[in-house]
């Protein structure tokens, strides 16, 4: 859904996640399972991603570690939401970037939201998730995101939410690194398809009786 995140920020050497990146490589294929609601550490922003991931991202960061001063918390891996069709042009494209947090943390502090505006509590819900590990470059995400659609598919379910990513490996602190060893899950909101009712189907005979009796 996105082209390369330019900096997908220092996330992963400087905010020191822990991720053990060979804990998500079974999503190398597709799978479908449940995930329980999670709270999260929100900033939205409209545009090019590439021109508003740093101002997400960095305001996110910052508060985390405040928050955490009063809050018993480890940073994960970001997240970002992307709701808006793939064909949407690049300045139009909504970010909806996050970082799970506590469920203590009840509000953002006032002196952070005069800095921040954009910053806000969530709760994203889940339930039936489909996911899959890309590992590369964001830019060549397409068929990995393609062949998660057909999984779905295939398999009976339907997508019923926004396009979600969570960065487990991504440019570090000094650079892009490389990417074709970032490490990227892409994941959707799915519900299986509900069949069609079934449609009683009148035989002629029956049909032309009926009209009799009714004259």
């Amino acid at each position: 859904m996105k082209t390369i995140l330019a900096f997908i920020l220092v996330l992963f050497t400087l905010i020191g996640c822990s991720n053990k990146f060979e804990e998500y490589e079974y999503l190398l294929e597709p799978q479908i399972s449940e995930k329980a609601p999670q709270k999260m550490l929100v900033y939205e922003a409209e545009g090019d991603p590439n021109e508003t991931v740093g101002n997400a991202f960095g305001a996110l960061i910052s508060t985390f570690y405040k928050l955490k001063r009063t809050h018993d918390m480890e940073m994960t891996a970001p997240r970002a939401r992307w709701p808006k069709p793939a064909d949407t042009p690049k300045d139009e494209w909504l970010g909806i970037y996050a970082i799970p947090v506590a469920e203590t943390v009840t509000e953002v502090p006032a002196d952070i939201l005069e800095e921040h505006p954009e910053l806000k509590l969530e709760t994203w819900e889940y339930g039936a998730v489909a996911e899959i590990l890309h590992i590369g470059p964001y830019a060549t995400e397409k068929p990995t995101v393609d062949k998660l659609h057909q999984f779905i598919t295939d398999n009976g379910y339907e997508i019923v939410g926004p396009h979600e990513e969570e960065y487990l490996k991504g440019p570090g602190m000094f650079g892009p690194g490389n990417p074709d060893k970032y490490y990227t899950v892409i994941r959707y909101p799915v519900a299986k398809v509900q069949p069609a009712p079934e449609v009683p189907v009148v035989e002629p005979e029956e049909a032309n009786l009926d009209s009799t009796k009714k004259g």
